[in-house]
């Protein structure tokens, strides 16, 4: 059954707090949740008494490493297809609720922030990045591919940043999170419970984190942005690794090329030409249209067999040797990605 105290809410002072509370399981998003967080933004839309929302999490070492997909996945191995699909309808419905609230959205992030971690935090109006933020969307490693938005803030991460998230699935840290434009604020981890209860005051949400944010400096992903701009930068996934072969046998970059390559070639061919068209597809579309692809995207990938696979792999039996199918990028036509993103009988309708 579901558990109302996987998610806590309070009113104090002029803010809404929300509070994940599934620290054992990384904070993960379970549909329970997702219904609870809407239901509550949109009481809260209509009270003149919230003046802004600010959203954190339990355990110190995770604000949400994502959704639940080892539940998901059960569901789609004994054919009930339905009611993983109402878990996207709904999840993706409070990502565009998010997006387009008109109060401001503080999430305060000290820790673990992926998949679908990232849709509740990401589209908010502030990003609080503290010492321990850890920010990636590794969904191409387990078969499945970026959502919850991605198709929208990926590629409007400066240069070719959006396509390496993708496609490597690396870990940005608070700096890295702020250049990326993911984070917008870099707040001292010692300074979250001041920070939280002087949110909760009538001051200003802009002015309290003007004073106290902090110099943002340059992350290890930032520092290699002219490298990134330059080996990422192709239409098709065969074109980067061509790149990035090419710079590890005689280029200044040669280890970090190497090693992406490797890190790439070891994910799902599939899932990394999805991400790669949806990172490239993402650039004109609007936020809505993004979010209709995604749901295009997972109504096909949930009847494939990658993204069983590489839960299995990675989550359940975690013996990190998936099997994909297709094995080869080769094998991976165009025709077998576009079907992904035509459009559906019933198309995602969002709020």
């Amino acid at each position: 059954m579901p558990n109302e105290e996987e998610i806590l809410f309070e009113r104090r002072g002029t803010a809404g707090l929300i509070t994940l509370n599934r620290p054992k399981a990384l904070n993960a998003v379970t549909p329970n949740m997702v219904r609870l967080l809407a239901a509550q933004l949109n009481d809260w839309a209509q009270d003149p008494a919230v003046t802004r929302v600010v959203i954190s999490a339990e355990g110190g070492r995770a604000f949400s490493a994502g959704g639940d997909v080892r539940a998901l996945c059960e569901l789609g191995r004994v054919g009930r297809y339905d009611e993983m699909l109402k878990f996207w309808r709904e999840e993706y419905a409070l990502n565009a609720l998010i997006k387009r609230y008109r109060k401001p959205y503080v999430a305060l992030i000290d820790g673990i922030v992926m998949g679908g971690g990232g849709g509740i935090s990401v589209h908010g109006s502030h990003r609080v990045a503290g010492d321990r933020y850890t920010f990636a969307m590794p969904e191409v490693g387990i078969g499945f591919f970026p959502d919850v938005g991605a198709t929208w803030f990926l590629p409007r991460m400066p240069g070719e940043l959006g396509s390496y998230c993708a496609l490597t699935g690396e870990r940005f840290n608070a700096a890295d999170g702020v250049i990326a434009k993911i984070a917008t604020h870099r707040v001292s981890s010692a300074k979250f419970v001041e920070l939280l209860e002087t949110l909760c005051t009538a001051v200003p949400v802009d002015a309290v984190l003007a004073a106290f944010s902090e110099p943002t400096g340059e992350g290890p992903i930032a520092a290699r942005r002219s490298a990134i701009d330059r080996l990422f930068a192709g239409d098709q996934v065969e074109d980067v690794l061509t790149a990035l072969d090419r710079e590890a046998g005689a280029g200044g970059d040669a280890k970090f090329a190497a090693e992406m390559a490797a890190i790439i070639r070891a994910k799902s061919p599939t899932s990394l030409k999805l991400a790669l068209a949806q990172v490239r597809a993402g650039r004109e579309l609007t936020f809505d249209a993004c979010m209709q692809t995604e749901f295009r995207i997972v109504s096909r990938i949930i009847h494939g067999h990658d993204f069983y696979e590489g839960v299995r792999a990675v989550i359940v039996d975690k013996d990190n040797a998936p099997s994909w199918r297709p094995a080869k990028l080769a094998e991976v036509t165009s025709a077998d990605i576009e079907r992904h993103f035509v459009p559906l009988a019933e198309e995602l309708a969002l709020p």
